[in-house]
């Protein structure tokens, strides 16, 4: 045998690996969505018609408030994440409507989300306006676990096709991350948290204005040191399992100074580096599997280091006094993957995307806004084994209406060029009533999506010794495609004490991009369809105590192989309270459960997993003025469960920290 065979062997069994979860992940299905998720993060304003509704950005590429928006979303603020002392983005996803999250391991683990029945590389992810997937991945997924929470402001989760404002990836939905801007006086805030699984975390910023210069700054590490991964009937006789250790590091900023009364300047940094040791797949593992591409775990560890790096300058002007503004925009977004197996090679993975935009708004008459954009992005991978690349130009235009404050509506359109599939024409219609004798508010949407084939997809090939395990790139792929839309309405009663509603989507998604019949290229081949509803009910008794309840069930089918969609369960349900027992006390309790589903394991390609039931707890108490201690207890009834199968989820967990600010 060549000394480089065990290479060979293993990046064919690694990709094997990638692909077979990949098409698992794609082969979506006609799923029957009932979703009612309990948040604690009702809309502040729900409880007093006189407040003026937060405003969200992501729904129509221009701030409006969220009570006139026709797409299903939800927004998470700052004070929903530190009220539930919630750490990273997994964390703060977890129970959201139409969301399903799955993190192999603890906190760090790699993570996927899977929205309304989409793909988990269906999601288009944002942080400050930066698209923030990883070029060099082979579908394209976005990892959310080395997000940490310390430094944002708000999330917007905005569900269904939007390809026609955001283009490609955009199929199942957008998340956009907005992080802290300074304002007033200079305040610097820190923070240290320990507990279990050797778990410390620690973040320190300063924030402010001045004149006309705004600034913040953040630095905030998460490091877990010991979470126990590895499921024992995995490991051979006498074979001891190791802990997973995750270290991760955010360095974070953001700029803006006022140059005149008309032009505004900004720029956003983020630099996060990652560490990880963690139990990868054995080469040979000849227990208790024989075949050439088993996967029991390896009974050594092996270790991945991240580097990645997002960064954005804007520009903005307002002219003829606020009747047309336009930003400038100019992004960059970097990746350094390098895994460390074992026996072999060292791997590396690099991506980068360059993307300039830019865009206008036009009051063109009373309720009447004009939006009008164009964008050049350019991604390229780098010795991934190869080096490639792909450009794409795109414009579009969307007109937003409103009529006498009862009648919304945004209607919008879009045009992709990819230099290597072509155009792609996209479209959405999203419209709104408010009924105010009713305190009632109906909405509807309709759009499209695609997403574009990989760099990978397209150009990566991988040889083996055994041509068995050879695998091709196809050149030749074209856009996964999407036609989706919802039914909604909310309905407020009791002077908005009581909030309850209900939306009804559908979604058909075509040709999905998975492998051929004898797994040796990717094609055009999967269809699937997915529709159900998302519903919600929410009840603040009294100003301090605020209860809310979702649930969401799930019929997932893939329709070319007639079968359920993997990672999709068919049950969610989740309950949050959140209680301001004194005026230097706060509760909030959230319980969250996640039925039976279909998934792969390391080894089975289809099984029945078993659903969980997790019980989390947090509290804080400021002792003196800008000092607070806080605590929390995670999965109380230490329930043990796998998610994904093959992966044990931390136990019983019990952290406590203390923060300031001034």
């Amino acid at each position: 045998m060549s000394k480089f065979t065990p290479i060979i062997l293993w990046r064919a069994k690694r990709e094997h690996r990638i692909l077979r979860n990949r098409f698992a992940s794609r082969r979506m299905t006609s799923a029957l969505l009932i979703s009612t998720s309990c948040l604690a993060f009702t809309p502040a304003y729900a409880n007093d018609a006189t407040t003026v509704p937060p405003i969200v950005i992501s729904a129509t590429r221009n701030p409006t408030p969220i009570d006139q928006i026709g797409s299903s979303m939800t927004l998470i603020t700052s004070a929903d994440i530190e009220a539930k002392q919630e750490q990273s983005l997994p964390d703060v996803l977890r129970d959201v409507p139409g969301l399903n999250v799955v993190q192999s391991g603890g906190e760090g683990g790699q993570t996927s989300v899977f929205m309304r029945g989409a793909n988990s590389n269906h999601t288009k992810v944002l942080i400050d306006g930066i698209d923030v997937s990883d070029p060099s991945t082979p579908s394209g997924a976005f990892d959310f676990a080395p997000i940490l929470a310390s430094d944002i402001e708000r999330v917007e989760v905005l569900r269904g096709p939007q390809s026609a404002l955001y283009g490609s990836d955009a199929i199942g939905g957008v998340i956009n991350i907005i992080t802290k801007k300074g304002t007033g006086p200079a305040q610097f805030t820190a923070s240290a948290e320990a507990g279990s699984f050797r778990t410390r975390n620690e973040s320190a910023g300063v924030s402010g204005s001045q004149d006309r210069f705004n600034y913040s700054f953040n630095v905030n590490h998460l490091q877990v040191g010991a979470v126990p991964v590895t499921p024992v009937n995995l490991l051979a006789p006498g074979e001891g399992h190791h802990d997973d250790y995750h270290d991760i590091l955010t360095l974070s900023s953001k700029l803006g100074a006022n140059l005149t009364d008309t032009i505004d300047v900004g720029l956003v940094t983020r630099y996060t580096e990652t560490d990880a040791l963690f139990t990868a797949d054995d080469d040979y593992c000849p227990f208790p599997y024989s075949s050439p591409l088993c996967t029991s775990p390896d009974p050594v560890q092996s270790e991945s280091r991240n580097k990645e790096f997002f960064s954005r300058v804007t520009a903005h002007q307002k002219l003829f006094d606020g009747v047309f503004d336009q930003t400038f925009g100019a992004a960059y977004t970097s990746y350094n993957r390098e895994d460390f197996i074992p026996n072999i090679d060292p791997l590396f993975n690099y991506g980068d995307r360059v993307k300039l935009d830019w865009q206008g708004n036009i009051k063109l008459a009373e309720g009447e806004v004009g939006v009008l954009g164009a964008e050049h992005q350019l991604d390229e991978i780098d010795k991934s084994p190869i080096s490639a690349q792909i450009k794409n130009n795109a414009g579009f235009v969307e007109l937003q209406s409103n009529i006498g404050e009862r009648l919304f509506n945004a209607l919008s359109v879009r045009y992709d060029n990819n230099d290597r599939f072509g155009g792609e024409i996209t479209y959405r219609i999203a419209p709104a009533v408010l009924i105010a004798e009713t305190d009632t508010k109906l909405k509807a949407s309709y759009g499209t999506g695609f997403k574009a084939p990989t760099l990978n997809e397209l150009f990566v090939t991988f040889f083996a010794a055994d041509p068995a395990f050879n695998f091709y790139a196809n050149p030749n792929l074209k856009p996964e495609k999407s036609k989706g839309y919802d039914f909604s309405f909310e309905q407020y009663m009791f002077t908005k004490q009581v909030q309850f509603g209900s939306t009804w989507f559908h979604n058909d998604i075509k040709n999905l991009i998975a492998s051929n019949p004898v797994g040796t290229m990717d094609i055009n081949i999967g269809h699937a369809t997915t529709y159900g509803f998302e519903n919600f009910a929410s009840y603040k008794p009294w100003d301090a105590l605020t209860l809310r309840a979702d649930y969401t069930f799930t019929i997932a089918k893939d329709d070319t192989h007639d079968q359920e969609l993997t990672r999709r369960p068919k049950n969610k349900a989740s309950l949050n309270a959140a209680w301001q027992a004194a005026k230097d006390i706060r509760l909030t309790a959230m319980m969250l459960y996640v039925g039976p589903w279909i998934d792969p394991n390391r080894t089975v390609p289809r099984l029945n997993a078993a659903g969980y039931t997790t019980f989390n707890l947090a509290a804080d108490y400021d002792i003196k003025d800008n000092v607070t201690l806080y605590g929390r207890i995670d999965n109380l009834l230490d329930h043990h469960y796998q998610n994904p199968v093959g992966f044990d989820q931390p136990g019983l967990g019990a952290y406590a920290g203390v923060k300031t600010k001034f």
